[in-house]
């Protein structure tokens, strides 16, 4: 069996917020140049295959419509970001899971998602977009939510580092994104995020830590985890708690960046072969192959968005969500 071992790197950032289009592209100067330093700074000892980058490094919904966020900041995929990330890709020879950004799409018309990309050498390996919105604040559409969404929700790239699926912040706190990554084959679960206080990486809310260990223990797989790391000032009215970390399949911490706002790259070994051969022979803690699908009705029912006359019909707002939360509330209760 070939032996791939490498070095991951979580990179945190800390940027203002872009209001128009044209702004973007001070983040993604940002972005190359870490990539410089991640590459630079580990080459003497395991190389760096693999980066990631937080959610709305590239762009934040920082206005309260959907049709704000689609006339001033969103962008089709590919664009002139992921053209020059991919070049980087290309000189490096590595794997940048990208921040999030705002995304358009002719084919799915009014419709805004938060989307971050897997880009190789070989140019973008797939599209992620937020499948668990962070309702109801977030204003972004879920392909789960648009009828006759024929693209894959959750999908894998078969890369020479590894088998590697991502999820988006909000994502995570629903074990069944990850398990369903994984059962498509991840290795390797990237998580794209940006995580305020109070929930972030120190006791006694120090949900991302837990989160982040127990969705690699579940799914036998490492977790690279990064977060935003942008200041009050940078991206209020949340303070944002940084702490990226890479962690093993058995829920091991290989890295931790300190909690607080800043600029951090935190790099972690990626053991791949010993992850392959631990799914092969283990029988005891194989989750997966424990699981019992059937034994759960909760998943054979439907709760959001509810089907609620007339609220569906309506644009995606605040406003709207609370309301089909509220109606969702009422079918668990009934």
């Amino acid at each position: 069996m070939e032996h791939i071992r490498y070095s991951a790197a979580a990179c945190q950032t800390d940027l203002p917020n872009p209001v128009n289009r044209g702004e973007m592209r001070r983040n993604t100067d940002r972005i190359l140049s870490m990539i410089d330093s991640a590459v630079a700074g580990s080459a003497p000892f395991l190389p760096v295959r693999l980066l990631a980058f937080p959610e709305f490094a590239h762009a934040a919904p920082v206005f309260a419509t959907a049709a704000e966020l689609i006339e001033k900041l969103a962008v089709e995929i590919p664009n002139e970001h992921t053209e020059r990330i991919t070049q980087k890709a290309k000189e490096y020879n590595v794997y940048i899971q990208t921040g999030s950004m705002l995304e358009v799409d002719p084919k799915w018309k009014n419709a805004i998602f938060n989307t971050t990309c897997l880009i190789g050498p070989e140019g973008i390996l797939y599209k992620y977009r937020k499948v668990n919105t962070w309702i109801p604040y977030e204003v972004h559409t879920s392909p789960h939510d648009i009828e006759g969404y024929d693209e894959p929700m959750f999908p894998v790239a078969d890369t020479p580092i590894g088998r590697i699926g991502t999820a988006i912040c909000y994502d995570w706190l629903f074990p069944e994104v990850l398990r369903q990554l994984s059962a498509n084959g991840a290795e390797i679960l990237i998580r794209v995020s940006a995580y305020m206080d109070p929930w972030n990486a120190t006791a006694p809310m120090d949900w991302w830590t837990v989160v982040n260990r127990c969705r690699a223990i579940e799914n036998t797989a490492f977790v690279v985890a990064a977060n935003q790391a942008a200041s009050l000032k940078n991206y209020p009215p949340y303070s944002w708690s940084g702490g990226s970390q890479i962690v093993d399949f058995e829920g091991r911490m290989l890295a931790d960046a300190s909690p607080g706002p800043g600029e951090r790259i935190v790099i972690g070994p990626i053991d791949i072969s010993a992850l392959r051969h631990e799914r092969e022979t283990r029988v005891g803690h194989s989750f997966l192959a424990h699981l019992r699908a059937e034994a759960y009705p909760v998943y054979q029912q439907h709760f959001y968005p509810p089907r609620t006359e007339g609220i569906e019909k309506q644009a995606l707002s605040y406003e709207k969500n609370c309301k089909l939360i509220d109606r969702a509330k009422d079918l668990l209760g009934g």
